[in-house]
């Protein structure tokens, strides 16, 4: 049985205090259930800025937006248990 590493992905950027707690919750997870963390700084790229630039923080898990704004640890959790 081969068990899918998930990708989850935190569009953000440097002090946005939301930024900092989403990242805080998705480390506190991924401690006890693994999974491949990228974190995209959107200032640095004109088209990520213009979409993402006042819902940040936006999550995606494998490709899916998830959240915006705050991170439900209870569902992050459930969407990545494997079943």
């Amino acid at each position: 049985m081969t068990i899918m590493n998930h990708i989850v992905i935190l569009y953000g950027k440097k002090e946005c205090c939301l930024c900092d707690e989403a990242m805080e919750v998705l480390q506190k997870v991924k401690a006890s259930l693994p999974f491949e963390l990228q974190k995209i700084d959107i200032s640095t790229n004109p088209e990520l800025l213009e979409e993402f630039g006042l819902t940040i923080p936006v999550v995606f898990v494998d490709g899916i937006q998830v959240f915006k704004y705050r991170i439900n640890e209870k569902k992050l959790r459930l969407l990545l248990t494997p079943v």
